[in-house]
């Protein structure tokens, strides 16, 4: 763990002293070798259980993917922040990679945490980098208004969690993971129980975000630069789904009876968010509901507590991860060229950015669940256990699998074919930089065909 951690942390002191010429060489080839080093993490994997040890850090089959996709994408941010931050003063470009430091500081301590609380306390720390980040480079004047969602909604989510683990430290006696699961299941009747598994489960279901308290997410988006998209739709949404599968396990007698409500939001939220991304206007709000919709399916598959649904839960989260930062990507680098996040205004790049055309099909393909991708095979497990625990889901879940393939499709034929617009006359071609981005991007992806176990969690 710690071969991980120190060099994050130096890296801080690297953005710092490193002389302005090299300033993003630097800082992009430590991280890069972070990332690499990170796949160490992988050989754990045919162990069940904990590995690499002590009493404060550990993974196993769940946190592990995770953490990888966390060091995997702090090289991708700096890759992709270099353009739009070149022609600011040096202090504030050395401010920005200390913050997306600090963010994968953060990440890896709440994504490797064996005890409850310290995942907690990184769970709101993640927030301060990640708020500054959207209001101080977003791109509009309506980014302290998005900052100002983000905050409350996680807050005021995240504050109840707070004291149902205090209580829940008192019935126990422990909030570790490693012991927690072996303690007596708490006697759950009354309804301060029912209160209280609310409690546990409400600062991750706004996080993920479940339909209905999801407003902050299409703002927070669209308004964050282009390192705040990839890292809040790459990983910070996953912080919910993986403090979910943590917390529903202790929860178990209430679940059953308590999480109706939930399914049902998350499923019809799917249908809801994908037609909302029916009828976008703006590039990357679209990108960001079609998040929304993504994450409904994690959420159905985790509350019914099926190994299949943990597992497909999984798989989405991470497949969800890559391909949606790949979107992200893409979207800046057309936003960068026309200045413009309308798709009516920016369309036909086709025929300027061929290329680019290439890996905005491979993209929305990837974000349509294409097989034999793992975005399909996380989907595909996801519906199975939910068809498998009610039929009737089979209409919901169907419907949003229909909608998800239009809009991705809608997505790409607006953004790329057709007419190129009169007033786009000189568009800069595109750089080895953004191809080098997107691959590293995609080919994970494609790579995990090859050996899925590596992200299956538990179920392996």
């Amino acid at each position: 763990m710690l071969k991980i951690l120190i060099p994050t942390l130096m890296l801080i002191p690297t953005a710092w002293m490193a002389r302005p010429k090299w300033l993003w060489p630097t800082t992009l080839m430590h991280s890069l070798l972070i990332a690499l080093v990170s796949l160490s993490w992988l050989t754990n994997m045919a162990e069940t259980g904990w590995s690499t040890l002590n009493f404060y850090m550990a993974t196993d089959p769940l946190s592990t993917p995770l953490l990888v996709l966390t060091c995997w994408l702090l090289p991708l941010m700096i890759l992709a922040s270099q353009n739009h931050t070149a022609s600011e003063p040096l202090n504030r470009q050395r401010t920005y990679l200390t913050l997306l430091t600090s963010l994968q500081i953060f990440l890896i301590m709440a994504f490797g945490a064996t005890e409850i609380i310290m995942f907690y306390v990184m769970f709101e720390a993640t927030l301060i980098p990640t708020l500054i980040l959207i209001t101080r480079w977003g791109n509009q004047t309506e980014r302290l208004n998005a900052g100002v969602y983000f905050l409350f909604y996680t807050l005021a989510g995240s504050l109840p969690l707070l004291v149902a683990l205090l209580l829940l430290q008192n019935s126990t006696g422990t909030l570790s993971l490693l012991t927690i699961q072996y303690s007596d299941p708490v006697e759950l009747s009354s309804y301060a129980h029912k209160l209280w598994w609310a409690g546990c489960l409400l600062a991750f279901l706004v996080k993920m975000p479940l339909y209905g308290v999801h407003l902050w997410l299409p703002k927070a988006h669209v308004e964050a630069p282009v390192a705040g998209s990839m890292i809040l739709a790459a990983v910070l949404l996953k912080l919910g789904g993986y403090g979910m599968m943590r917390m529903v396990v202790m929860l178990e007698p209430l679940t059953k009876e308590l999480s109706y409500p939930f399914i049902v939001f998350a499923l019809w939220g799917v249908i809801m968010t994908g037609s909302i991304c029916l009828r976008q206007t703006d590039l990357k709000s679209l990108i960001a509901y079609s998040s929304v919709s993504h994450m409904g399916l994690v959420v159905g598959g985790i509350l019914i507590q099926t190994p299949w649904g943990f597992s497909g839960a999984l798989i989405l989260m991470i497949a969800h991860g890559l391909a949606s930062s790949a979107l992200f990507c893409l979207a800046n680098t057309s936003y960068e060229r026309t200045h413009s996040r309308t798709m009516l205004l920016a369309r036909g790049l086709q025929m300027v950015l061929p290329l680019m055309t290439a890996w905005w099909f491979i993209a929305s393909l990837a974000n349509l669940a294409l097989p034999p991708l793992p975005n399909l095979m996380g989907e595909l497990m996801i519906i199975t256990s939910l068809f498998n625990w009610s039929w009737w889901t089979i209409i919901l879940t169907g419907a949003g699998t229909l909608i998800t393939a239009s809009y991705s499709l809608y997505m790409f034929l607006m953004t790329q074919r057709g007419p190129l617009p009169a007033h786009i006359i000189a568009l800069d071609p595109s750089h080895t930089r953004e191809h080098l981005l997107i691959a590293l991007h995609l080919l994970p992806l494609i790579l995990l065909i090859l050996k899925p176990e590596l992200i299956w969690g538990w179920a392996s």
